[in-house]
């Protein structure tokens, strides 16, 4: 970390800091999680620095990243520009998937498997739901039509 954080307009807490930071960290949610990183980015304190700079090296989703490492730029801090995540996210995914689907009743609906996983694993879906975007349901309609075909 390059600043020192004793400029600028705000160089107190939020109040509700141990939310946020609670917020940026709660795996079942990437919406919750990009929302914390845009608040704590309105706030040039060493805590919420450190958030911040956990959550560009740590979190899967690309646009969570992406709104920590713009904040910290704006907080002028010597980052990277981090980079897309290539391949499964989480180690067995298809194995995962494909016992989501077997679970299942023969015959049922891609939107059945869609929700059993939502369900069983909100954090698969929720990882890839933020980093598919707008792909997600067409990413996850053609695995579970390939899946256990041999």
């Amino acid at each position: 970390m390059t600043n020192n954080h004793d400029t600028g307009a705000v160089n107190e807490l939020p109040e509700n800091f141990d939310e946020l930071k609670r917020a940026a960290n709660r795996t079942s949610s990437w919406r919750d999680r990009l929302n914390a990183v845009n608040e704590l980015g309105n706030w040039d304190t060493a805590p919420t620095i450190q958030v911040l700079h956990n959550v560009l090296k740590n979190d899967q989703v690309f646009q969570v990243r992406e709104a920590a490492y713009r904040k910290l730029k704006q907080l002028d801090e010597d980052v990277q520009m981090p980079a897309k995540s290539k391949g499964e996210l989480f180690k067995g995914l298809n194995k995962v998937l494909l016992r989501i689907k077997k679970s299942l009743p023969e015959g049922h609906t891609f939107e059945q498997f869609k929700e059993k996983l939502q369900k069983t694993r909100l954090d698969i879906y929720d990882t890839y739901e933020g980093d598919k975007d707008a792909e997600f349901d067409s990413w996850l309609h053609g695995i579970w039509e390939t899946l256990g075909r041999k």
